[in-house]
């Protein structure tokens, strides 16, 4: 266990905390977890940034670091739209994307096929929803419209990592 693999643990102990906030009907809760929410974000940052920097990547945080970043931005989603703020078409849309993509990542590792570190693609998919998640939660007007241009975009995303697995484990 090094930090950055500590960071990747520390993310996935603050989805139940983002959710448990999110739901409560204190003052303040959803500013709180929207705190927690860029927290997730933040340390996602921190943890690929040292584990590149000293030399720390992991095969646990290869496969756990993008399955953390999932497991929180379904959290948001369900969050959206337990509370009416998004459709239940992107609500599916989202979800059969990202179930999609943890399902074909864990059978190519269990496989012991070599599956596809993060590339800029998906870092600048992960800010945008950062940046779309706020306005939905904040119901800006044109936020769902914005979340669904990122959910677009998501999917070329996946694309071009599905190729890259096709690509990195075919036998010649």
């Amino acid at each position: 266990m090094n930090l950055p693999n500590a960071l990747t643990v520390f993310r996935i102990v603050l989805i139940p905390l983002y959710l448990y906030v999110f739901f409560q009907p204190f003052p303040y809760h959803v500013e709180i977890a929207l705190g927690i929410l860029i927290l997730a974000g933040l340390t996602d940052i921190a943890d690929g940034y040292i584990a590149r920097k000293h030399k720390l990547v992991t095969t646990f945080g290869t496969m756990m670091d993008p399955l953390a970043d999932k497991l929180m931005m379904m959290a948001v989603i369900a969050s959206l739209f337990l509370t009416e703020r998004i459709s239940v078409w992107a609500t599916l849309i989202f979800f059969a994307r990202d179930a999609g993509m943890i399902a074909v990542s864990a059978v190519y590792h269990l496989r012991g096929k070599k599956t596809v570190p993060a590339n800029a693609f998906g870092k600048i998919t992960t800010v945008l929803f950062y940046i779309a998640f706020p306005m939905v939660i904040y119901r800006y007007q044109y936020g769902e419209l914005i979340l669904w241009s990122v959910i677009l975009f998501s999917f070329v995303t996946t694309a071009i990592y599905l190729v890259k697995f096709r690509l990195m484990n075919r036998v010649y």
